[in-house]
This record gives structure tokens, sequence and C-alpha cells, in this order.
């Protein structure tokens, strides 16, 4: 990860000790495997969403359709 190796290194140049660069830069990509989205975790997002849409607006068109039958 070269984010990673970049933090490291910074670290590193402040005089961080190299056992806590490792361990900061370690936690760092472990909390971001378990807390950011993957692409896969997006695409199965937006087929839930596109799919509560869809039957969003069939309901809306539906009660439009029965207020406009019931009017007349």
């Amino acid at each position: 990860m070269k984010s990673g190796l970049a933090l490291y290194q910074a670290l590193r140049s402040i005089d961080v000790p190299d056992d806590k660069a490792t361990a900061v830069v370690d936690a760092l990509e472990s909390d971001m495997q378990t807390h950011l989205a993957t692409k896969a975790d997006l695409a199965q997002l937006e087929l839930k969403l596109t799919i509560r849409m869809g039957v969003m607006i069939s309901t809306a068109v539906g009660i439009l359709l029965a207020a406009m039958k019931f009017m007349h």
C-alpha cells in the first residue's frame, strides 16, 4: 500500500520508533480494510437503490392512476 509506506516514512522522519510506526501503519491498514466500502459493496448498494427507486416510482404511478380513476 503506497500510502502506508508514505505514512511509515513520515512517522520515521519525526523520530517515531520503528515498532510504533509499523504498529500505526498496520492499525490504519486493518481499519481501512474493515470500514471502507469496496467496489463490490458499492455495486450491491447501487442495485438495492435502483430496485427501491423502481418500487417507489411504480407505487407512485399506481396511486396516481387510482386517484385519477376515482376522480372520474
